[in-house]
């Protein structure tokens, strides 16, 4: 595929809200026509953060421009700390320095934290205004930007504070991955293959198969990852949208990612990606402790994820072996968590992952152990 051929286009289904997840190469420069139609009063404000307006945002607001769009950009701090009710409250103050109203629009362009935050900007700002996504990161392409989940991290946990609130449109426009460092791709490819792991085996046979051409961001092998991980993310939405069923599979890995990095700070000590990796390793084998599934496809999960430079295992994440019992405590703060019972996303096998609320406390805690964190 090349900028002069059709990109692949995904629709979320989900009636007058229906939007389409666009992708390929060379979208930023077109984004003035293809945005238009969501952008009724020719006016947008771009949320992004530092680093992306350095690499990108003269080339997107000129697009923007040339379609005839008056636009003005905030750049928010990298990192993490920006999700944060300071960085919530700071965000909407400058919207409301800008006079937008609630026909104005937001462009969202950047990676998960800058998307998860002016997204729900956008959800409570004059009581909910319009977004557009354009994902920059492989992370968010694939997972973040998709389905409408929107938050702020707290002390307590992440994404504790949120709304659902779906885009009207998203674009992955699959050049500017290349200005990423390896290991932000690598991060990414963490929830490529969670997709895999939770519901298509094929689609984990064929990543095993390519997954090497995908981490060096070859344009056909990947437009082709990210299309089947927001295929498989947008049926799984239209089913369930406000995650009181089926969608909770889209946590696989994410119990144990989550407690991990509130562990580490919320940081680049811990990118959620590379926690999302080791949170499935571990998602597995707990599954085939409990004799959920068997040990050869635990080993088999294992050694995809590690193949691909992911961390599988506690002791590659800190010198300092994990508390056991202070992880439990985060998983108990986790939203998925149920009248102070802990439930997981396990699995059964290789892309037959399933909801597990009946999970032994103890259970967990012998398991942690086991894996190397401190009693």
């Amino acid at each position: 595929m090349n900028a002069t051929e059709h990109p692949r286009r995904v629709r979320v289904g989900l009636g007058e809200r229906d939007y389409e997840v666009v992708i390929g190469p060379g979208l930023i420069d077109r984004a003035g026509r293809l945005l238009t139609p969501f952008l009724p009063r020719r006016r947008t404000v771009i949320v992004t953060d530092a680093n992306v307006a350095a690499h990108h945002g003269e080339r997107l607001a000129s697009a923007l421009e040339a379609g005839g769009i008056a636009v003005d950009m905030i750049a928010l701090p990298p990192g993490e700390e920006t999700k944060s009710f300071a960085g919530l409250e700071d965000l909407c103050a400058r919207l409301l320095a800008l006079k937008l109203d609630r026909g104005d629009v937001l462009t969202v362009f950047g990676g998960g934290v800058v998307g998860d935050l002016a997204g729900f900007a956008a959800a409570i700002y004059k009581r909910g205004i319009d977004f557009v996504q354009i994902p920059t990161t492989l992370l968010a392409q694939v997972d973040s930007s998709v389905g409408g989940k929107t938050a702020i991290d707290t002390p307590a946990g992440k994404n504790l504070i949120g709304a659902f609130h779906q885009p009207r449109a998203v674009l992955a426009d699959l050049d500017v991955l290349a200005t990423l460092p390896a290991r932000e791709v690598r991060a990414g490819y963490a929830e490529v293959l969670k997709y895999g792991l939770l519901g298509d085996a094929d689609f984990f046979d064929w990543l095993e198969a390519n997954g090497e051409a995908v981490l060096r961001l070859e344009t056909g092998p990947l437009a082709y990852a990210i299309a089947r991980s927001v295929e498989m993310k947008a049926e799984i939405v239209v089913e369930d949208e406000r995650e009181v069923g089926r969608r909770a599979l889209l946590n696989l890995g994410h119990t144990f990612a989550h407690a991990l990095e509130s562990e580490t700070g919320f940081g680049s000590a811990l990118l959620h990606g590379e926690a999302v990796g080791i949170g499935c390793a571990l998602a597995f084998r707990l599954s085939a402790e409990l004799g959920l599934c068997s040990p050869e496809d635990a080993q088999r999960a294992e050694c995809t994820i590690a193949k691909a430079g992911l961390p599988t295992r506690l002791h590659a994440l800190s010198s300092a072996p994990f508390q056991a019992d202070r992880l439990l405590d985060h998983m108990q703060q986790d939203k998925k968590a149920e009248g102070g019972r802990l439930v997981f996303v396990l699995a059964r096998a290789i892309g037959q992952a399933f909801t597990a609320k009946d999970v032994d406390r103890d259970a967990v805690l012998r398991f942690l152990i086991a894996e190397g964190a401190r009693p």
